[in-house]
C-alpha cells in the first residue's frame, strides 16, 4: 500500500519544483498544500516540524525532511516503495 505523501510548498520554490518532479518521476502520489494559498498554515507546521525551509515532506505523519532528504530516500530505494504503480 502507497503511503501518504504530504508535500508543502511555497510559491516560486524551485526547490519545491524540483521535489514534485521526483515524486511524479518515480510515480509516488502526494498531496500538496501550497502555503502561498494558506500562509496561516505556515507557523503551525514550522512547529510540528521544526523547519523552516521548504519543501518540507511528510510520510505517513513523520517528517520527512526537505528536497536533500527526499533525494537521499530516492538513492536508498526507499523512494521507490512508495510508489503507487
Amino acid at each position: 500500500m502507497p503511503n501518504h505523501v504530504i508535500l508543502f510548498s511555497t510559491d516560486a520554490c524551485a526547490f519545491c519544483v524540483h521535489a514534485k518532479s521526483l515524486l511524479m518521476k518515480r510515480d509516488v502520489a502526494f498531496e500538496e498544500v501550497n502555503l502561498g494559498e494558506h500562509p496561516e498554515l505556515q507557523a503551525e507546521l514550522i512547529a510540528v516540524t521544526g523547519l523552516t525551509s521548504f519543501p518540507q515532506i511528510i510520510v505517513d505523519g513523520e517528517t520527512l525532511g526537505g528536497l536533500n532528504e527526499l533525494r537521499a530516500a530516492d538513492k536508498s530505494g526507499t523512494l521507490a516503495s512508495w510508489s503507487a504503480g
